[in-house]
């Protein structure tokens, strides 16, 4: 049986990567050495926080629950954090209202120190964006929807 180093400081680094950046579990592998990281209160905790917005606007609410059925929705790939430019100060990628054609960049989404760039599914026109720039996605979360 193989003796497995666990490396204290690595485990910290990541839990600290998690506090920073709101996920809720990162996962880092090097070699055969793999260290997973999860929270499973940061979910827990996060529904509570979003009740009273919903109780405060009830329309913006029902968008968000009903994005994700609707055929336009366009949905995370991964975790990771949203950005709706190329880098600080430029100009966003798209807004409510334009107009964009199948392959068109649409944001990106960092996860791991790399940039992914999140390309229309097809051509249409932006009529809601969903996901906040410089803020945390889960995987499968409508971001936008294109009509």
């Amino acid at each position: 049986m193989s003796k497995f180093n666990i490396d204290n400081d690595a485990i910290r680094q990541l839990a600290e990567l998690l506090d920073d950046t709101k996920l809720t579990e990162i996962e880092v592998a090097a070699g055969d050495n793999r260290i997973r990281v999860a929270r499973q209160g940061t979910m827990v905790a996060a529904a509570p926080a979003a009740a009273p917005v919903a109780a405060s606007a009830p329309a913006a609410a029902a968008a968000p629950a009903d994005a994700g059925a609707h055929p336009g929705a366009v949905k995370s790939p991964m975790v990771g954090v949203v950005y709706f430019a190329p880098e600080p100060g430029a100009a966003p990628f798209i807004s409510v209202g334009s107009s964009v054609t199948e392959g068109q960049t649409l944001m990106l989404i960092e996860a791991m120190k790399t940039f992914n760039p999140i390309r229309a599914p097809k051509s249409g026109k932006v009529s809601q964006i969903l996901a906040t720039d410089g803020h945390p996605v889960e995987y499968d979360e409508p971001l936008i929807i294109i009509e």
